[in-house]
């Protein structure tokens, strides 16, 4: 027997695991070859000639140092710690990875270090951009119409030239003296109504870009009625991405307005706009993500026009509690203006003073309305409101992004004074 076969034949000190990691991936099992033993008194597969010699690529950790009792009996417990051969006593085999003397150890590759996560950043990946509109529907649409026709445009030129204009200028000088008066935090104006489809949004529309025309600072339109608003399309945005959900838990204090506006949509003539969903029917949004995102956004908008859910939504009775303004649309129909009367006693019982920051808009949706405009806006203001009457405009009720120089003349004066009395009111409120 050679001294190679001997040392095979010896058992590795301290390395039985690793024995059987060799054994197993050998094709041994249990110790049905015939071969040396090893510490735990099993065959061992021998190394067959030309068979490449399986080895572990790390060495093994290393193990407590054993007691006496431990080093004079052997791994069964009932012989020696180490055999002596035939010849004489031969040297431990070496340990399966274990290097000599003097080699250098392999150099193990460097653990990437990951960054600290900024938590100004939101923790899911960014949601997809979708498009407001399908652009099939875009095709659609067709051109937009002027709101007043060519007659009426042509009879208001004509009458410009014989009238003084000094009236019109001094109106207009009070109207943009009400909308840019200085604010010290920001104002938030929450726009409802007692159903769908009587024209919220629009207003909403209206008055966001009104504000940021006048203004100087910035103005966000924000919409709170996640129910597929028309919010966005008629502020001209072409896709959204980021909504109000996803923006509560993503805001920090130690944000900056650049850091905000990256989240937003850019209106294309002016000011801010952050939707409620991205076209597509999802869950309402709660109460506790409405306050956080209005709360934390008053701090970088002068004003933040709020379109709301319907009422009696939980969402919207808390705009209309919190607002610094309010604006409740009406139709002019008689359900509609009975449904709203009712919406302005509701609020006259809030334990501060609501009803006296309220603006109802009575918004006219067909040409041909029966209800008469002034037993209409008599009624209401008989609960203690100013109520401004928002007329029929074509280029309104066609659908689609409002172009504000398209608008109906008496559109455009009343959206001013629409604009002018909530503001008014906004700013009073300490």
């Amino acid at each position: 027997m050679t001294q190679g076969e001997q040392r095979r034949e010896e058992p590795s000190a301290g390395g039985d695991w690793q024995q059987d990691v060799l054994r197993e991936l050998g094709g041994g099992a249990g110790g049905s070859r015939s071969g040396a033993g090893t510490g735990d008194g099993r065959g061992a597969a021998p190394v067959r000639p030309g068979e490449p010699t399986l080895r572990l690529v790390h060495p093994a950790p290393a193990r407590p140092a054993a007691t006496a009792s431990q080093a004079a009996a052997g791994p069964s417990g009932d012989e020696p710690g180490r055999h002596e051969a035939p010849g004489g006593p031969a040297s431990p085999a070496p340990l399966p990875g274990s290097r000599a003397a003097g080699e250098l150890a392999p150099e193990r590759p460097a653990t990437p270090s990951v960054p600290a996560r900024d938590p100004r950043l939101p923790a899911s990946p960014a949601p997809d951009s979708a498009p407001t509109l399908d652009p099939r529907l875009l095709l659609a649409l067709g051109r937009p119409l002027h709101g007043d026709s060519v007659t009426r445009r042509t009879g208001r030129a004509l009458r410009k030239l014989t009238s003084s204009v000094t009236q019109d200028v001094a109106e207009q000088t009070r109207i943009a003296r009400e909308l840019q008066q200085p604010v010290t935090t920001g104002r938030v104006v929450a726009v409802t109504s007692i159903r769908g489809g009587v024209g919220k949004s629009t207003v909403s529309a209206l008055l966001g870009r009104t504000l940021n025309h006048y203004r100087h600072d910035p103005v966000l339109t924000l919409e709170a009625d996640t129910a597929l608003g028309t919010l966005p399309v008629r502020m001209g945005a072409e896709a959204v991405r980021w909504t109000c959900a996803d923006l509560a838990p993503i805001l920090h204090p130690s944000m900056r307005l650049t850091d905000v506006t990256g989240y937003l949509v850019p209106v294309s003539d002016g000011g801010w706009l952050l939707p409620a969903s991205r076209g597509q029917v999802g869950p309402p949004l709660d109460m506790t993500s409405y306050r956080k995102v209005t709360l934390a956004l008053r701090r970088y908008f002068a004003v933040t026009v709020a379109d709301c859910e319907t009422l009696p939504g939980e969402v919207a009775r808390t705009a209309m509690d919190t607002a610094h303004a309010r604006v409740v649309v009406a139709p002019t129909t008689a359900e509609g203006v009975g449904a709203t009367r009712q919406v302005l006693d509701w609020l006259a019982r809030l334990p501060h003073s609501a009803l006296a920051t309220t603006v109802v808009a009575l918004v006219s949706n067909t040409p041909d309305t029966l209800l008469d405009d002034r037993t209409a806006a008599g009624h209401l203001k008989d609960a203690g409101v100013t109520v401004v009457a928002v007329p029929y405009d074509r280029h309104l009720a066609g659908g689609g992004p409002i172009r504000t120089d398209l608008l109906a003349h008496a559109t455009r004066q009343a959206v001013l004074r629409l604009a002018a009395e909530v503001m008014g009111r906004a700013v009073r409120v300490r």
